[in-house]
């Protein structure tokens, strides 16, 4: 059967206009799902702009224990702590609630306070899981109202911003002879720092003022020469670690015997690192330490220049620039306490003004006298003992040479007093050097000859 031509084009165009309206379809149909998405898309962002505007400038407290205060900084510091706490395992630093620590406190009773210093009172507490702790309160300053002027505005942001800052430094640092912080509380006002407890208090105090009388026992550190000498080694172990492997390296600025704790071993540790920039930014005396746990007390004086009279770097007073040759001069002066049993600065009753230890003993020590400044309360040391003990004292006489480059390192003491041990420990185990000579027979850090 034959299809006529009209029959073809009548099929073709209808074909065609079949084909021309099914495009147009789709098109209305993916433009009106276009539009639809868009209008829910703008919906949920204007309702996300409104949310934000109605919800800025809140901000919820770290762990809920650290409240906002009125002078607007708290939520930076907050934050701050709040990276602090996030950092991961590696951080061993905790967060101390204030009630828990007011209970162990008795509410920071009279009773439970063991000692103050430029940081604040500092507190023996028992916490519910056992552990004995020094809890170190700082004065608590006003957190300022709308009143407050904005340059005291300016120093409490400065002092919060130091605070955790040190938090961040002191929660990295972790060695057997520092002593180790445990956590911290910021709530308000309040900062506490909590550390470890040292139950044998500080070497000032067993030093000075346990053996002060010639008839009363020497605490075990102290009651022979080689274990001086221990404890000295373990001390300088704990300030090379600050300058040499901390990161970033600390500086102590105020070594001293007080600042020396010890714990239930007679393990020496050093204590109040990094605590003395957290003073200096309100105005304070600038000079570190609390005299540690069981806290100083002393007669020593205190300057604006971080540090303490008697054991500070003559060159850092003098020019205002702090190396880690500050901390050598320091713990020379420290060496020499042990070594002849008196403080940094003496004072004798019916004489005239104080001396000061470098003045009186270095002399001697540089004459090959040094038996001249040995602590009386102590036998004569052995031959054995007196080599290594004279090691020693010249090499505090190093360490308290007025320039500070020509003081050793504190890596070149260790070095030092790890072979006047080692002396006194072949000595005690019955091996003396080879043939019979001295385990000591080699020159001092200047040169000389320790004989």
């Amino acid at each position: 059967m034959a299809l006529s031509p009209t029959s073809n084009s009548s099929s073709s165009s209808s074909s065609q206009s079949k084909g021309k309206r099914r495009p147009s379809n789709l098109a209305i149909a993916l433009i009106s799902a276009g539009a639809g998405s868009a209008l829910v898309a703008l919906l949920a962002a204007l309702a996300a702009v409104y949310y934000l505007r109605r919800h800025r400038g809140s901000s919820s407290p770290v762990s809920g224990r650290i409240h906002a205060e009125p002078t607007g900084t708290a939520p930076r510091v907050e934050r701050r702590l709040s990276a602090l706490l996030s950092k991961g395992p590696n951080t061993t630093v905790e967060q101390f609630p204030l009630v828990a620590l007011r209970a162990a406190t008795d509410c920071f009773s009279p009773a439970k306070r063991i000692g103050s210093g430029s940081f604040g009172a500092v507190y023996r507490a028992s916490l519910p899981d056992g552990r004995e702790v020094a809890i170190k309160r700082a004065e608590r300053r006003d957190t300022g109202g709308p009143s407050s002027s904005s340059a005291a505005a300016a120093r409490r942001v400065d002092h919060e911003a130091a605070f955790v800052s040190e938090l961040a430094l002191l929660s990295r640092v972790n060695h057997k002879n520092l002593v180790r912080l445990l956590g911290f509380c910021a709530d308000g006002g309040e900062r506490i720092l909590v550390y470890e407890f040292m139950p044998n208090g500080t070497l000032h105090d067993h030093l000075h003022r346990r053996a002060a009388s010639a008839a009363a026992p020497l605490s075990p550190p102290l009651a022979s020469w080689p274990s001086r000498l221990r404890l000295a080694l373990g001390a300088a172990r704990g300030i090379e670690y600050m300058h040499t492997y901390a990161v970033p390296p600390i500086i102590h600025r105020d070594i001293k015997s007080s600042n020396i704790l010890l714990d239930s071993c007679w393990t020496a540790k050093v204590s109040d690192f990094g605590l003395s920039l957290l003073n200096t930014l309100d105005g304070d005396n600038a000079a570190a330490g609390d005299g540690g746990n069981a806290g100083d007390g002393d007669d020593e004086e205190r300057c604006v220049t971080a540090g303490t009279v008697g054991y500070m770097d003559p060159e850092y007073y003098r020019l205002q620039h702090l190396t880690d040759k500050s901390d050598v001069y320091s713990f020379g002066v420290v060496l020499l306490e042990l070594l002849s049993g008196c403080k940094a600065i003496q004072k004798y009753e019916g004489s005239g003004s104080p001396k000061n230890v470098v003045d009186m003993a270095v002399p001697h020590i540089e004459g090959d006298r040094v038996h001249r400044v040995l602590d009386a309360r102590l036998p004569l040391p052995t031959p054995w003992e007196m080599e290594a003990v004279a090691y020693v004292g010249y090499l505090a006489a190093d360490c308290v040479r007025l320039a500070g480059r020509d003081r050793p390192t504190m890596s070149e003491v260790v070095g030092v007093l790890e072979r006047a041990v080692a002396s006194c420990d072949e000595y005690e185990e019955g091996g003396a050097g080879a043939g019979g000579e001295p385990a000591l027979s080699r020159s001092c850090t200047d040169g000389s000859t320790a004989t």
